[in-house]
């Protein structure tokens, strides 16, 4: 029930990540009366992300990537290398974004440089209003939801859009629940500085514990996505930025030359989240809070896009058709427009991830016969790159 006198909103997102907000201007932009209640966080960690081609095409439609494009280093050439040195290994692969007619597959860019972009976007648009405040409570109800901010503050929507992360306030309010399985290895990010150019290739060494991807970034750096177990995750921390730019440079072999780690090291435990339902109760998830995913085939990020553009999209009809954009029907026209993107996405992460991991000879063998495939068959690999990008049903839609 709304608070007497509080303000009401067509949409709530609730979330100030590039999810949220990507939701937020995208909504606001199409004229839909929208709030975002996230509190503004200045993002001064060095993590980074590949933003794959459909992402950068909603980030154009957001007006945001003429913002930071020449920030991010574009990814023309994809490396797959097996360095298992198991009895059975894959042969070296590598996929050219001008196979499929794209100048780049994706950019790599600096979260941080992401999010100012994105909040200089909002800060412009007039049907967006910021509440500077985490929520403190969401609840949904019947006609409505209600969502009370920690300082105090009640506001109410037709729709909540819940991106609050993989600690979802939005998903426990709608009671969602969880369907989580925890892997028995940890990803270490950090950024490299090295003496010899990357040429826009990013190159992914598969190893017996996991990846280990050296992606481009602007000038003479790359950030590395290392996955292995949590033991030796813990110690890659640990170690000195000389220490580690070394180990960095042994794992790739010294094709990008002597390597020096810069700045922070984030240690992340690996799981796979999916939650019951994407929608309830007037309470809609996007991003981590709808999936958690290992940093594997950059799927993570361009996946909750992906949310904020199907969000955008239903929320948008429904609000110029004059209906309500909290009701079943757009509730589940969400979670249809999502469920098969998501469902496959998990799928062939967790179908890779074991395979390369599984010391299991006829596995190996087919890992192995099947990135020959790919090798060979012109078809079938300038398939599997477009579907890297984006499902098929995404393009032909």
């Amino acid at each position: 029930m709304d608070t007497p006198g509080s303000p009401h909103f067509a949409v709530a997102i609730v979330g100030g990540g590039p999810v949220g907000l990507a939701a937020a201007i995208g909504l606001a932009q199409n004229g839909v009366p929208t709030t975002l209640v996230a509190r503004k966080v200045v993002y001064s960690d060095n993590r980074t992300t590949a933003l794959l081609g459909g992402s950068i095409d909603f980030l154009m439609s957001l007006e945001v990537w003429p913002r930071c494009e020449q920030q991010a280093a574009a990814l023309r050439v994809m490396r797959l290398i097996d360095d298992t040195g198991r009895l059975v290994r894959a042969p070296e692969v590598r996929l050219s974004a001008h196979e499929i007619g794209e100048e780049a597959f994706g950019y790599n860019i600096e979260n941080r440089i992401l999010v100012a972009a994105l909040e200089a976007r909002a800060s412009e648009l007039p049907e967006l209003v910021r509440y500077d405040d985490d929520a403190r409570a969401i609840h949904g109800g019947d006609t409505s939801a209600d969502i009370e901010t920690k300082i105090g503050t009640h506001l109410s929507a037709s729709i909540v859009g819940g991106a609050d992360g993989r600690n979802s306030l939005a998903r426990r309010s709608a009671g969602i629940e969880l369907r989580t399985r925890t892997l028995e290895q940890a990803a270490v990010t950090f950024n490299t500085a090295h003496t010899r150019p990357h040429d826009n290739i990013s190159t992914e060494f598969h190893t017996p514990h996991g990846p280990r991807v050296f992606v481009p970034l602007p000038g003479l750096r790359s950030s590395i996505v290392w996955v292995t177990t949590p033991d030796e995750a813990a110690t890659l921390r640990s170690l000195s930025d000389d220490e580690l730019g070394l180990r960095a440079e042994r794992q790739a072999h010294s094709i990008l030359g002597k390597m020096r780690a810069e700045g922070e090291r984030h240690v992340f435990p690996l799981t796979m989240r999916n939650p019951a339902m994407l929608a309830t109760r007037r309470i809609a998830l996007l991003g981590e809070a709808a999936h958690v995913f290992p940093p594997i085939g950059a799927q993570g990020l361009n996946l909750g896009l992906r949310d904020a553009a199907d969000f955008v999209q239903v929320v948008t009809a429904a609000h110029q058709a004059g209906t309500d954009p909290g009701s079943d029907d757009v509730m589940s026209q969400y979670s249809r427009s999502r469920r098969a993107d998501i469902a496959s996405r998990t799928a062939v992460i967790d179908v890779a991830n074991r395979s390369l991991l599984s010391d299991f000879l006829p596995v190996q063998m087919m890992r192995a016969a099947g990135l020959h495939l790919l090798n060979i068959a012109d078809p079938i690999r300038r398939f599997a790159m477009r579907e890297g990008l984006a499902p098929w049903w995404r393009r032909s839609a």
